[in-house]
């Protein structure tokens, strides 16, 4: 194998990869402009003719509610999720890092052991505790958990990373006069950024597409996220819907895509220093 084929061979291979990952992108784009008897009988990629009127469609929302709304919620339930666990997970985290305290290696152990419990066996007991409260058919169930530092997965990205900073410069804020909160705020969170941002970008994305938690605490059709009303679209009138279904997908996908070509360069950052790497 000569210098040239082993130069441009990798290169290759990634461009036939990309083009592998980003074909369902395609295809989603695709028939969300194809006329709705083309959408399940057409196997060709490009429609035969575009039909815009799939996003004026979808653009008028589901049960009376505009997409603009739809968005609306989504992206509040989704911005509260990502203050919540930054705030909450991070707090968590100093103190399992950088303070000393009675059990807290066994209570670490014990936070890091609910990774492996299945989010649904919670559920049941946490709509209780929400009904009683008269939180259901509210968005308080789907942030206010997040304030809790209910994520372990984000508390032990968030460890990671802080107990890899030097700990000169928290003992140095102490001698200034620093208590352990200031250090905190000031010091601390300030170089944990990159493990902050991954964090926010996980959660953001998690929570944007979540539909089973969301189905289950929310009844109100003014208070639907968008994933809710891409399931309405097929409830609503079957395949005759199928068409502006694809064109709804195409538009939730897109805060998605745009948040994370932003933030892309700090989540390989935080990913590769928080003890995460592959």
């Amino acid at each position: 194998m000569n210098i040239a084929t082993k130069r441009w061979l990798p290169h290759t291979v990634s461009a036939v990869a990309l083009l592998v990952l980003l074909y369902p992108l395609a295809w989603l784009l695709a028939t969300s402009l194809k006329p709705a008897d083309e959408v399940m009988t057409s196997l060709d990629l490009w429609p035969s003719h575009l039909e815009w009127s799939n996003y004026t469609t979808a653009l008028d929302g589901v049960s009376g509610v505009t997409v603009t709304q739809l968005l609306g919620n989504t992206l509040l339930i989704a911005g509260g999720a990502v203050l919540g666990n930054v705030l909450s997970c991070s707090l968590a985290a100093y103190a399992f890092a950088r303070l000393r305290f009675r059990m807290s290696k066994v209570m670490f152990a014990f936070m890091v052991a609910t990774l492996m419990l299945p989010h649904h066996v919670v559920l049941i007991p946490q709509y209780i505790i929400f009904n009683r409260l008269g939180l259901v058919d509210s968005y308080w169930p789907l942030i206010l958990p997040k304030f809790l530092a209910t994520e372990a997965f984000f508390v032990f990205l968030i460890v990671q990373f802080m107990r890899g900073l030097p700990r000169e410069l928290e003992e140095s804020a102490r001698i200034d006069g620093c208590g352990p909160f200031r250090t905190y705020w000031s010091i601390t969170l300030p170089l944990a950024r990159p493990a902050l941002i991954t964090t926010a970008i996980f959660t953001f994305i998690w929570t944007w597409n979540d539909f089973f938690t969301q189905m289950i605490y929310l009844f109100a059709p003014e208070k639907y996220t968008i994933t809710l009303a891409l399931s309405s679209f097929v409830d609503q009138s079957s395949t005759s819907a199928y068409g502006p279904m694809f064109a709804m997908s195409v538009i939730s996908v897109l805060p998605i895509v745009l948040f994370f070509f932003v933030f892309q360069r700090y989540l390989v950052q935080g990913m590769a220093t928080s003890g995460l790497k592959g």
